[in-house]
């Protein structure tokens, strides 16, 4: 334990813990993302959409994940302890990394140079911020039912994402969100890489690539559930 608390003071090892946590985050927000697609399958037959039933038998096969062998939702509950652990640790190497990068350079430049920046790398400390505040209402809404409209139904997430998004000003936060998510998504992956080692003038190429077309996979397939109640598409 002395030797694993040791790595895990320094940079190097805070900078590969961010690199692993990230890792699991990234495959959580695409599952996520992915699993929400069911929404758009099938038709409406008997007054009875398709894709209602789709992402209301999800929600109910997540909750007997493990079953018989564990509770109901116990799987589902361990998952979240997990995802908490792994953000919470993301978190706190993030800040403490920040720290050791303003104490390297105490006095701020007047001019700083921003030309090798992009705008993600920028502001990733703060869309950071914003999507840890975004995940917490993400849970009040749809996971608990403690904001936003009434109507809320636990265990019918079709239902509570429609009446959701139903009204403008949740849709518009949404989207606004995901849009940081995305931002944070690309630099993340592209810092990620750098901090296991996977970087050069053979891989850069496919690393900028791979996560541009990461980052707008989730952000379009995200953004587009308000959009679709919004325009009735899904009702």
């Amino acid at each position: 334990m002395g030797s694993i608390g040791q790595f895990y003071r320094s940079t190097l090892g805070k900078k590969a813990v961010m690199a692993v946590t990230g890792l699991l985050l990234f495959g959580f927000v695409l599952v996520h993302m992915a699993g929400n697609l069911k929404l758009y399958m099938g038709k409406y037959e008997e007054g009875v959409h398709a894709g209602e039933y789709a992402i209301n038998v999800y929600g109910a096969w997540l909750r007997e994940l493990g079953s018989p062998a564990l509770p109901h939702g116990a799987a589902l509950w361990i998952f979240r302890v997990v995802l908490l652990a792994a953000v919470l640790l993301h978190m706190h190497c993030a800040w403490v990394l920040t720290r050791l990068s303003w104490a390297a350079r105490p006095v701020d430049y007047r001019r700083r140079d921003v030309i090798q920046a992009t705008y993600a790398s920028r502001t990733v400390r703060w869309g950071g911020v914003i999507i840890a505040l975004f995940v917490l209402y993400h849970l009040a809404h749809l996971t608990l039912g403690a904001v936003g409209p009434d109507g809320f139904e636990h265990l019918r997430p079709y239902e509570n994402i429609v009446l959701g998004f139903q009204v403008p000003w949740i849709a518009g936060f949404y989207i606004v969100a995901n849009a940081m998510l995305g931002l944070h998504l690309y630099h993340g992956l592209w810092s990620m890489f750098q901090s296991l080692g996977w970087n050069g003038p053979t891989l850069n190429p496919w690393r900028k690539r791979f996560a541009v077309a990461f980052a707008a996979i989730v952000t379009a397939g995200n953004v587009s559930f308000p959009l679709a109640v919004l325009g009735g598409l899904v009702r």
